[in-house]
């Protein structure tokens, strides 16, 4: 093992409602094919993430499958998001589709190395 922390603990987690409807009207969008990402820094709590992906996407079993890969994109590029900022990634339709590496490849031209706010 690198040393790196590839946890994904609660305090990374964005939980609350209200957080996710903060981030909704005060953040800055991104807009991908498959993907809208809303960044906004916090009141130095550290990266936190928040995945949406709504029944449009697809069955339970790929709305899970997103959720997971997109939680492991976090928790393994936790690095190139910025400090004390809270990002929500919202799949749209598609996003099920994707591969793996091909998720990745369309998130990381937005969440790429430290971009600015």
């Amino acid at each position: 093992m690198s040393g790196l922390c590839e946890s994904f603990p609660k305090e990374a987690r964005l939980t609350r409602r209200s957080e996710f409807l903060l981030l909704s009207r005060r953040g800055r969008k991104f807009y991908t094919q498959h993907f809208i990402i809303i960044r906004r820094d916090n009141d130095h709590r550290g990266k936190r993430l928040g995945v949406t992906v709504s029944s449009k996407v697809g069955n339970a079993v790929a709305r899970n499958r997103v959720k997971r890969r997109l939680r492991e994109f976090f928790r393994r590029g936790r690095e190139n998001f910025r400090p004390d900022q809270d990002t929500v990634i919202i799949a749209r339709r598609g996003a099920a589709e994707l591969s793996h590496p091909a998720m990745t490849a369309e998130l990381r031209k937005v969440t790429g190395p430290k971009l600015a706010p």
